[in-house]
């Protein structure tokens, strides 16, 4: 094996673009936990091997991890970006006004923003409370289409606990839950579910 492998994966990070470091510091400042490049590197990666036409982000926070999925899409198709935060959606909308994918953010809590959402979706990112995981795993069923793909943040999370257990049970899903070292996620040690609609 490699001597210190965890530092030699440190070192494997891509560094990101100037205005995705930008975003993740004003997140910072503003208190928003961030998915990091490595995640965002694999997200962006997921959208342009999948061919995904249309995104549902829930948790857009500024909009970091909604720009890293805009860039794999090549400037085609849509991003549905949730964000409970009324502030932090206008600044999400302010962000992510030169992407060359559509985006349109909207502002509410899941359980008042999922139910009036149409199908179907080719990826989907969760990242809002994880006390509001296990309701949305439902919601994240019915929009998926068959074959895509649901990506879930924090399931390291002692909140997230139920939605593992839910999603590792549910025969609509083929999925795996993994512990990964994510340099520049908040935290750095943490769980990414990934989910195959059946």
């Amino acid at each position: 094996m490699i001597p210190d492998l965890e530092g030699y994966f440190r070192r494997q990070t891509r560094p990101q673009r100037a205005e995705l470091t930008q975003l993740a510091i004003a997140a910072a400042a503003d208190g928003i936990s961030t998915i990091g490049p490595l995640l965002g590197n694999l997200l962006a990666l997921l959208a342009r091997f999948g061919g995904t036409r249309r995104v549902l982000d829930l948790g857009a926070g500024n909009g970091y991890s909604t720009l890293y999925m805009a860039q794999g899409m090549a400037g085609e198709g849509e991003i549905v970006a949730l964000e409970c935060d009324p502030r932090r959606a206008v600044a999400a909308r302010h962000n992510l006004a030169d992407c060359d994918v559509k985006i349109n953010v909207l502002i509410g809590a899941a359980q008042e923003v999922l139910p009036g959402l149409r199908a179907p979706f080719d990826l989907i990112l969760l990242d809002i409370d994880k006390t509001e995981y296990l309701y949305a795993l439902d919601h994240c069923a019915r929009l998926l289409r068959p074959g895509g793909l649901l990506v879930a943040d924090n399931t390291g999370f002692a909140d997230a606990e139920p939605f593992n257990a839910a999603l590792a049970a549910d025969a609509r899903f083929r999925s795996v839950n993994l512990l990964c070292l994510l340099p520049g996620h908040s935290p750095e040690q943490d769980g990414v579910a990934l989910a195959v609609r059946l």
